[in-house]
């Protein structure tokens, strides 16, 4: 029996207007099986044609397949033409935008990139595109560099293999920045006018020009400064492993740290080239279980004393340690780790200069950052989570995201950068090297000088999305006392904002013991995550570790029984 299709008409347009001979094809098979009766692509066509992929202040991320509910050239097109439509409307009287395109090594990344730069041309809009795939950062760098209107970067960052995305950076008095409301509104409205109005394949298209290398050079260079003016001496340099995570970062790192006088890392071959399969992780991203085990194979075997790791478009950087109580012989320091000795180099580097600044922190990071700022009188300032937020913070030394995001460098770029960061990092082990000393040496210094912050997380990954919002109401409905053993002192719910922040979808939980709770949907995955994080000032080293330890281990265990896990 032939199956009456409600979104028929819908699908026959974009069949007419799609440029992919592959989407073409797969929407196609789709239409056929659906019109044969086949209910599962019924619900498949359904899924993709009810809505529109959202357009926000992340810009677009979604699996790779046909449909306006899903990333393809077609959701390209329309998306440069309304970001086209917008920054013309918003341009001084008598000047041409001019757009900065850059792309990573995922499936079809370089062909939405191309189509971008073209759709921009024929608007009228000067379009630059990256000579090669390159990591995000160099992307974000060079919105400053040119004195570029916007950026597009062409990524989905560590999400899935599925997966493609498009990042949206603005110039001018953004600085670089990745947008935020209401521009992100603005250009979403002209996304629309363009899917709704105009068909892809009668839009205008013109040439565009190569980004010069000179551009990715200076990026190179000025990277490198991160390290300071001294080179490490032979003796003191980082035995350390890396990998790309089958990402576009590895060229640029090598290049970023020779320049700084730091020797070649041993390198995980099987994730050094850019791979768009991701064929030896299931979700590339090193915050996940069995992202690093090669790394952590080949750092035991050479006996490595650092591994350090970039997510496939390098913007996040993670880094392990030896830890012999670690099945792996090595431990992964959390985001909130790294994020607090990054900061504390800055501050002391602040410090040594007489000089203030504001450090920085998205408010589901470790409140040890605000402890460091206290401890060397510098300014502090909790952000909603997104480096758009931490980048816009005024007289920025250093800003971090627990989700392994640093910003090292805001003079040069106002993104996360895992290569500056990894940079940062190198140096201080080098420093501590030369002392005798080592990361886990430091990190125990900082516990004994500032307090033993401690932060644990659960991650909550659904397959129904509305399945969010529910939790969420949940929560705010019946807000909780206490949660394992501990009071509630305060609750902050932020959904309709409030004077330091903008509206966002967060719940805050205080505790009597200083503890604190953190829920919030993802920003880029189906995921519901709670950040939990304690801190303990009294007693010897041990005695802190294993106060906190019970500590999370309570919250954590009390949350879970909130939430139904």
């Amino acid at each position: 029996m032939k199956m009456e299709h409600e979104f028929h008409s819908d699908v026959l347009d974009w069949l007419d207007q799609d440029p992919d001979p592959e989407t073409v094809a797969e929407l196609r098979a789709l239409l056929e099986a659906s019109e044969k009766g086949d209910e599962n692509a019924h619900t498949e066509i359904t899924d993709r044609f009810f809505t529109r992929l959202s357009f926000g202040t992340a810009g677009l991320r979604g699996a790779i397949a046909a449909g306006p509910n899903r990333m393809n050239r077609v959701v390209v097109i329309q998306a440069a033409a309304g970001l086209a439509r917008y920054l013309l409307s918003h341009a001084p009287t008598g000047k041409t935008p001019l757009v900065v395109i850059g792309f990573d090594g995922r499936k079809n990344s370089e062909v939405f990139a191309r189509d971008t730069a073209e759709i921009m041309s024929g608007f009228g809009i000067q379009a630059l595109l990256m000579p090669r795939m390159v990591p995000t950062p160099v992307l974000a760098f060079s919105v400053r560099e040119l004195n570029a209107s916007a950026g597009v970067m062409v990524t989905a960052s560590h999400n899935p293999a599925a997966d493609n995305g498009y990042k949206v950076y603005l110039g001018g008095e953004d600085h670089g920045s990745q947008i935020v409301s209401p521009a992100d509104a603005y250009i979403a409205e002209q996304i629309h006018f363009v899917a709704t109005q105009m068909k892809v394949s009668e839009l205008a298209r013109g040439p565009f020009n190569i980004i010069p290398e000179s551009v990715i050079e200076n990026y190179i260079s000025q990277t490198a400064l991160v390290a300071g003016s001294s080179a490490p001496v032979p003796s003191a340099q980082p035995h350390f492993v890396y990998t790309a995570m089958h990402g576009v970062g590895f060229e640029t790192f090598a290049a970023v740290i020779s320049r700084a006088g730091f020797s070649a890392p041993e390198v995980v071959a099987e994730q050094n080239v850019p791979d768009a399969t991701f064929p030896t992780v299931e979700f590339p991203n090193p915050e996940e279980p069995g992202a690093l085990d090669l790394a952590f194979a080949l750092a035991g075997k050479t006996k490595a004393e650092l591994i350090v790791a970039n997510d496939p478009d390098a913007d996040r950087l993670a880094v392990a340690i030896p830890d012999q109580t670690a099945a792996e012989g090595y431990r992964r320091l959390t985001g909130n780790e790294l994020g607090a000795l990054l900061g504390w180099r800055a501050a002391r580097e602040l410090s040594a200069k007489q000089r203030t600044g504001t450090l920085a922190c998205s408010i589901v990071s470790s409140p040890a950052l605000s402890a460091v700022a206290e401890h060397y009188g510098l300014g502090f300032k909790w952000t909603l989570t997104g480096f758009k937020w931490v980048s816009r913070v005024e007289n920025l030394t250093f800003g971090y995201e627990e989700a392994l995001g640093y910003l090292v460098n805001p003079g040069t770029i106002r993104d996360k950068d895992g290569i500056s960061a990894a940079v940062a990092l190198l140096s201080i082990v080098s420093e501590l090297k030369s002392r005798g000393l080592t990361l886990s040496d430091h990190l125990d210094e900082f516990s004994m000088t500032f307090g033993h912050f401690a932060s644990d997380q659960i991650s909550l990954r659904v397959s129904d999305l509305s399945e969010i919002p529910r939790l969420m109401t949940r929560l705010r409905s019946s807000q909780p006392a206490f949660v394992g053993g501990i009071a509630v002192s305060k609750v902050d719910d932020l959904l309709e904002g409030n004077s330091e922040f903008p509206p966002s979808d967060v719940l805050r939980f205080w505790l009597e013991d200083s503890s604190r709770i953190m829920v919030r949907p993802s920003g880029t995955e189906p995921k519901l995550k709670v950040y939990i994080d304690v801190v303990c000032r009294e007693g010897e080293l041990i005695e802190r570790r294993n106060d906190a330890s019970q500590r999370l281990s309570a919250l954590s265990l009390g949350m879970k029984e909130l939430l139904g896990l």
